[in-house]
Parts: C-alpha cells; sequence; structure tokens
C-alpha cells in the first residue's frame, strides 16, 4: 500500500507559493490534504502550512494569512543600537531585524492552542538546538517513543521552525532555545522519508513524496556583488541566510532521489533568475500568479500523482 508523503520547504514570505498550489489542490483537484496523505512534514516557513493541513486548516485560509498579516510578520523591531549612522549595517551583527512578537500573534489566531498530542497525522516540524548546538524536531506522537511534545503547542513549534537567524530570534520552548529547523533541513522530505522507514516500518519502495518548494534563485552569491561580506557590505546577511537554505533544499532533494526512483518524487518549485528575498511582501501577488501557473500546467501530472497512485 502507497504511503503518501507531504512536504513544504521553508522560504519566508515565499511560502504562499506552495500554500496557493495546495489551495488548488484542494479548490480545482477536489484532494483532501488531510484525508489524501500519511505524513506531512514542513520546516520554516513550510512549518506553517504543515501544520495547517495536518490540524484541518483549509490551504484558502492560509494564503489570506500570508495576505493580510505578511507586513505584520516582517515588522522590524525598534533597534537598540545607539548609532544611528551604523544602524543599518550593525544592526543583523547585534541583533534580530524582525520582531517575532508579531508573528508569535499571527501563529496564535491560527493554532489558538492546539498540542502536537491532539495532532492525528504523523506531522514533522524540524528546528534548530542552538542551545545544545544540535538539532530539534518535534513531531506529533505518531510513535509510542514521541512524549516530549504531546504537551507543545503547535503554534510554539512552528514559531521555533520559523525562527531564521539575524531575521527572528530564538524561541524558547520548555528547555529548548531553538532557531530555524531551515538551517539543517529547509527541505524536510529527507527527514520524513528515513522517519517513516525507521519509525513506522514503511519500505521504500511504498512511499511517494510530493515536496513543494518556495522557489530557488539562480543567481550566484558571489558572483552578483563585487567585495567582501564584512562590516561595509552590512554582511549582506538576508542574501547569506536565503543562499544557505536554497543549498540545503537543494541538496536534500538529490539525496532523496537516491533512496527513491524517479517516479516516487513529484517535485513543485520553480527557478528564477533574480533573487527570491525571504521578507519581500510585495511579491506576494507575483508569487501566487507563479503558483496558479505552474499549478495549471502541471495539474495532470499533480492528479495522477496523488489520486492515480502514479506519474503518468
Amino acid at each position: 500500500m502507497t504511503f503518501k508523503i507531504l512536504s513544504i520547504d521553508g522560504g519566508g514570505i515565499r511560502g504562499v507559493y506552495p500554500a496557493h498550489i495546495l489551495k488548488c489542490f484542494e479548490e480545482k483537484l477536489g484532494i483532501n490534504l488531510l484525508e489524501s496523505f500519511d505524513m506531512i512534514a514542513g520546516t520554516s516557513t513550510g512549518s506553517i502550512i504543515a501544520a495547517g493541513v495536518a490540524c484541518n486548516i483549509r490551504p484558502a485560509e492560509m494564503v489570506n494569512m500570508y495576505k493580510e498579516y505578511g507586513v505584520d510578520i516582517f515588522k522590524k523591531k525598534k533597534s537598540r543600537i545607539p548609532f544611528k549612522k551604523l544602524k543599518n549595517v550593525a544592526q543583523p551583527l547585534l541583533e534580530s531585524v524582525y520582531d517575532s512578537g508579531s508573528l508569535s500573534n499571527v501563529l496564535n489566531g491560527v493554532f489558538n492552542d492546539i498540542t502536537l498530542g491532539q495532532v492525528a497525522k504523523p506531522l514533522i516540524l524540524p528546528a534548530t538546538d542552538v542551545g545544545n548546538g544540535g538539532v530539534h524536531v518535534f513531531k506529533s506522537p505518531y510513535h509510542p517513543d514521541f512524549i516530549r511534545d504531546k504537551s507543545v503547542k503547535v503554534k510554539d513549534a512552528v514559531l521555533a521552525s520559523c525562527s531564521a537567524p539575524t531575521f527572528f530570534d530564538p524561541h524558547k520552548v520548555d528547555e529548548y532555545l531553538l532557531s530555524d529547523g531551515g538551517l539543517w533541513a529547509n527541505n524536510p522530505a529527507l527527514v520524513a522519508v528515513i522517519d517513516a522507514q525507521k519509525r513506522l516500518g514503511i519500505n521504500y519502495d511504498d512511499i511517494q513524496v510530493v515536496s513543494i518548494g518556495t522557489g530557488h534563485s539562480k543567481v550566484a552569491y558571489g558572483l552578483k556583488h563585487k567585495g567582501g561580506w564584512g562590516l561595509a557590505t552590512g554582511w549582506r546577511h538576508k542574501e547569506f541566510i536565503n543562499f544557505m537554505l536554497s543549498l540545503q533544499s537543494q541538496s536534500a532533494l538529490n539525496y532523496l532521489k537516491l533512496h527513491l526512483k524517479p517516479e516516487q518524487i513529484l517535485r513543485i518549485d520553480f527557478e528564477s533568475d533574480t533573487d527570491l528575498p525571504l521578507d519581500e511582501v510585495s511579491e506576494i501577488d507575483n508569487l501566487i500568479s507563479l503558483a496558479d501557473k505552474d499549478f495549471t500546467y502541471g495539474s495532470k501530472e499533480i492528479s495522477n500523482f496523488v489520486l492515480g497512485g502514479s506519474v503518468s
């Protein structure tokens, strides 16, 4: 019997792309996401969408969340740095740029007080344990050994997974100080596949993965700009973090292809000739339009894969 995994990459505001893709799954193909997938994984902005699906929140609501609250999510905090002339250069070196309280308020409105213990569907939300220098994976209790996260609120797990370095402050959950899961699992598909095999005993040959990205820029980090990444250039911290997350997504997909056959993986993503910032809220409408186009051209393949069991 086929075991179907839905995996969603991180990518900041670009999460509206997979959210709209999944909206089309439901509204144009009649696919019930919660019933159609046996395991759901999401990192960073993808954790919002993955947790939303697992909590039976409609993708249309998540698209509206990005559109309505994108500006609030990326609301700059008031800098504590007294040197006004160096503010733009020094802020990302000394403190996060955005106020995580705004994101926390949005997530509270989406997930309320739902705990991971209340999530029936196998759900995987990667984060990074910056306090202990290791990985941290939030999971719903789909295996008897998973006892740590039962009382953790979904909104806290998601906020931790979303806390990209220099963008948002780390988030403390119980005894752990946590940051963005994208540091090691921006594309969590490989994590989900290995966990399905290891924890649930699913054979690799029985697994199918729908992996949805948030875009990949073909602009190399080091070629676009001249000069280093020192103090005078503001470290270009946003570009560096974005570049690092993109590399992780690409490498995870490449390794996944070594575990599974091509017909077991459906990757939905796009490439761009320009930068793809994590926080460019003005691009939301363009991302939705692009998602709609990509879904339209790929709708037959998507339908065959999700509903028919294999890619035609």
